[in-house]
C-alpha cells in the first residue's frame, strides 16, 4: 500500500468495560485487519479493553463508564479526535454514534456500525454513512447511504496456529450434544432453551458454555427439572473451535440478535446451526432450521425434528456452510468495509 493509499481510521466502541460480546470481538478483529492492510488504525474505548488491542493499533481509554451526554467525555471525545486527525471515525453501535454525531467535525468522514435493533437509529442521521450486519437492520434505517456488511471471522486455515488450542472444560461423550454459547443474560432466553430440552426428551445433552447474571436462576432451573445430568452450565469457554467441531448442532434462542458471531463459527466449524428467528440466520440457515418462534414449545419442536437425524442435518447445511466461508469471512468483511471507507471519502473535499 502506498502512503497516498494509507488512511487514519478511529474505531470508538463506547460500552462500559464491564463485558466483551459481539460488537467489541467485531471491533477488535477489524481493527487488527485494517492495521494489518498497512492503515494507522486507532481504537478508542474503555481502559478495560486495553490488552484486548496491541500493536499495531494504537489504543486511547476514554471514560466511556460515563454517560454519553456527560461534557467530560464529549471533551476527552474531541480531544482526542483532534489529536488523531483521522480520515475516518467509525462509531459501534448508538452510543458511539451519538458520540460521534457531536463530534464530527474532528475527522473527514464518519461512519456508524449498526449491530442490534434499538427503537431509534437518530444518532446515526448525521453520520456520512451506516453499515448494517444484517438485512433486517438495514430494514430498519432511513439513512441515504447504507451499506449490508456481514460480520466476518477468519478462515480456520488462515489462523496463525494450524492446531485450535484444546479446550478448558472437557466435551462430555454423550451424543447427541447440543451446544448453546453466550451471556447468560435474560435476552440469549437460556431458561427456555433448558424447558424446551427437558419438554423435547431427547437423548444426549445440552451444554451452555458462558457466564453471566442468570447463572444461579439457571441452576435453579436444572435442579427443579431434574435435569442436573443431561443439562450442563459448566462455565466459560475461551476455546470454542474444539466444542464446535463436536457438537452435533449448536443453538441460538435469543429474543433479539444483531447478527449472531455464533452462528459465523459454527458454520465455519461445519457445526449445524438451529434457531430462533433472530436478524441474520434467515439468510444462512435452511427454514426448517429456524423455531418457528421463540416460545418453549416450538423451540423444543425444532430440537425433537432436527435431532432425530443428525445425519440428515449436516447434508441440508451443506450449502450454509459454503455459504459461510464465501460471505463471512474476515477478509470480505474488511474488503467491503475499506471500500465503503474510500466511496465515502470520495464525496468530501479531500482538505480537512
Amino acid at each position: 500500500m502506498g502512503f497516498q493509499d494509507r488512511l487514519t481510521i478511529a474505531l470508538v466502541i463506547a460500552t462500559p468495560g464491564t463485558g466483551w460480546g459481539g460488537m467489541e470481538k467485531h471491533t477488535a478483529e477489524l481493527a487488527k485487519a485494517l492495521a494489518m492492510k498497512g492503515h494507522e488504525v486507532h481504537v478508542l474505548a474503555h481502559s478495560a479493553y486495553s490488552e484486548r488491542f496491541s500493536a499495531p493499533v494504537h489504543f486511547h481509554a476514554l471514560p466511556l463508564q460515563l454517560g454519553r451526554r456527560n461534557l467530560w467525555l464529549r471533551y476527552r471525545l474531541r480531544q482526542t479526535l483532534h489529536t488523531i486527525q483521522p480520515d475516518i471515525v467509525h462509531a459501534q453501535g448508538n452510543k458511539a454514534a451519538s458520540l460521534i454525531s457531536g463530534a464530527r467535525h474532528h475527522a473527514r468522514v464518519t461512519v456508524g456500525t449498526l449491530h442490534g435493533t434499538k427503537s431509534s437509529h437518530r444518532a446515526f442521521d448525521r453520520l456520512n454513512g451506516v453499515i448494517g450486519v444484517s438485512r433486517e437492520i438495514i430494514g430498519t434505517v432511513a439513512h441515504p447511504t447504507t451499506r449490508l456488511i456481514f460480520n466476518g471471522l477468519q478462515l480456520p486455515e488462515n489462523t496463525a496456529q494450524s492446531q485450535p488450542k484444546a479446550p478448558e472444560i472437557p466435551i462430555p461423550p454423550e451424543r447427541p450434544l447440543l451446544l448453546a454459547a453466550g451471556r447468560l443474560e435474560p435476552v440469549k432466553q437460556f431458561d427456555r432453551l433448558i424447558r424446551a430440552w427437558t419438554q423435547a426428551d431427547c437423548a444426549g445433552t445440552l451444554v451452555i458454555l458462558g457466564n453471566g447474571s442468570q447463572r444461579a436462576r439457571l441452576q435453579a432451573l436444572i435442579q427443579e427439572l431434574n435435569g442436573a445430568e443431561r443439562i450442563l452450565l459448566p462455565g466459560y469457554e475461551p476455546h470454542l473451535s474444539p466444542w464446535l467441531r463436536a457438537a452435533t448442532a449448536c443453538i441460538i434462542t435469543s429474543s433479539r440478535e444483531g447478527f449472531p458471531y455464533i452462528m459465523v463459527e459454527a458454520l465455519m466449524a461445519c457445526c449445524p446451526v438451529l434457531s430462533t428467528q433472530v436478524s441474520g440466520v434467515g439468510d444462512f440457515l435452511p427454514e426448517r432450521c429456524i423455531a418457528a418462534s421463540d416460545s418453549v414449545e416450538d423451540i423444543a419442536t425444532l430440537i425433537q425434528s432436527s435431532l432425530a437425524e443428525p445425519g440428515l442435518l449436516t447434508d441440508i447445511q451443506s450449502d450454509s456452510f459454503r455459504q459461510a466461508r464465501e460471505q463471512l469471512n474476515l477478509e470480505t468483511m474488511v474488503a467491503k468495509t475499506e471500500a465503503f471507507y474510500r466511496e465515502l471519502l470520495a464525496t468530501v473535499p479531500t482538505g480537512r
